[in-house]
């Protein structure tokens, strides 16, 4: 997949996401240390973390994301090394206190050996008492609320349609974006399909143990509540 203008706008449609608060559930466990963040993205994480103190490693798949990360880690004068690799390919990576996927990344995992993969990969990608933050769309969010669309933007520079269908697999969704993006006075379209993928929590805690991890928590939607029926967004932290 191309990310390249995708990338330009992820920040404007990530703005809703309290990256603070994804922080806050980290530093809640874990003050120091070093971070390997998964999915990055375009490095607000990485950064939020990289500002408190934290000796962060950003990674993504995506060349463009990275470059739009790397800007802002100049920018902010951060010295955050940045590698493109995918989250269920981390040979020879080891030595991390935390690993983080966050914001629905690992539910780009089609498949369930990628996803076990992953988990096997972060496993020894870790020190030994090390943490796993990360955080998946639920069933319900993914088989209910996204078959509620079309979903509509409309701002200033930036407008856009969000068109959802059901995958293939059980619990995945197709979004197919259409963008409006304004250049100069005029506005440029282009188009956007993505996949994602979910589970069942204890089919994430089975793959987990699996893997060798002791999972110590499991959450919904930025509280310490446990996930009910009608949660949509479910965060797990298990220890290596």
């Amino acid at each position: 997949m191309n990310y390249g203008r995708f990338a330009a706008v992820y920040d404007d449609l990530m703005e809703d996401i309290p990256h603070e608060q994804y922080v806050e559930w980290i530093a809640e466990t874990m003050r120091s240390g070093s971070v390997l963040d998964l999915a990055c993205g375009t490095g607000v994480l990485s950064e939020l973390m990289a500002e408190l103190g934290y000796d962060v490693t950003a990674s993504d798949l995506s060349a463009d994301m990275l470059t739009v990360a790397q800007r802002r880690f100049k920018e902010s004068g951060l010295d955050i090394p940045v590698l493109q690799l995918s989250m269920d390919n981390l040979e020879g990576l080891e030595g991390f206190d935390a690993v983080t996927i966050a914001i629905d990344s690992l539910n780009y995992l089609a498949k369930e050996e990628q996803v076990k993969k992953t988990f096997e990969q972060v496993y020894a990608a870790l020190n030994t008492g090390g943490y796993f933050f990360f955080d998946v769309h639920s069933v319900f969010k993914v088989d209910e609320i996204f078959m509620h669309s079309p979903f509509v933007y409309d701002g200033e520079d930036l407008a856009y349609m969000w068109h959802t269908e059901k995958g293939s697999a059980p619990h995945s969704v197709i979004h197919d974006l259409t963008f409006f993006v304004r250049e100069g006075w005029m506005f440029e379209r282009f188009e956007e399909t993505h996949e994602q993928r979910t589970f069942p929590v204890d089919v994430y805690k089975e793959w987990l143990t699996e893997a060798g991890f002791t999972v110590e928590s499991v959450t919904a939607d930025f509280t310490e509540d446990a996930p009910n029926d009608e949660s949509e967004r479910i965060f797990f932290r298990a220890k290596k």
